[in-house]
């Protein structure tokens, strides 16, 4: 978690470099830095949501002498649930940010990172604000999409959103 404290415009270039010396180009560099950015916003809303039910549901459990993996499906994992889905719409929208980052130092001539990159090198704001604007949309769309995931998984489970 320390990690996290280091700015990700710092670590990207760096990243991006060693990646490439050791013969990985492309767009895998940029989905390490996103999946780096989003790890652990996920971990710490899982490790939250495990240890969400309080002890009377646990003690319910123990008295049905329920086994840990019974406990564990049967109660932590559906009480972690929407632990998750939050978690995924807070990673979902800093992993298009470390996508946008990662293109930035890689001279990259497609995407969004690249686009603002060419609009600020040629004073071209049209083109900076329109990549803005589409990286807003795009975050709006992908957070929609794990929201309805969300009421889709909880739908199935039994449970009321």
């Amino acid at each position: 978690i320390a990690s996290q404290t280091i700015p990700i415009l710092a670590i990207a270039p760096m990243i991006i470099v060693v990646l490439n010396a050791v013969g990985l180009s492309g767009l895998l560099p940029k989905a390490l830095i996103s999946t780096y950015l989003s790890f652990f916003p996920v971990v710490v809303g899982m490790v939250k949501g495990l240890r969400s039910p309080d002890n009377m549901q646990l003690d319910l459990m123990r008295t049905w002498n329920a086994s840990t993996a019974h406990t564990f499906w049967k109660l932590r994992w559906p009480s972690s649930m929407p632990y998750l889905f939050t978690s995924l719409k807070v990673a979902v929208a800093i992993s298009l940010v470390g996508a946008i980052v990662g293109e930035l130092p890689t001279g990259a001539v497609a995407g969004l990172g690249a686009r603002l990159l060419a609009g600020s090198y040629y004073g071209q704001t049209i083109q900076i604000w329109s990549a803005l604007f589409m990286a807003a949309i795009l975050a709006a769309c992908l957070v929609a999409l794990v929201g309805a995931l969300h009421r889709m998984t909880l739908r199935r489970m039994g449970a009321t959103s």
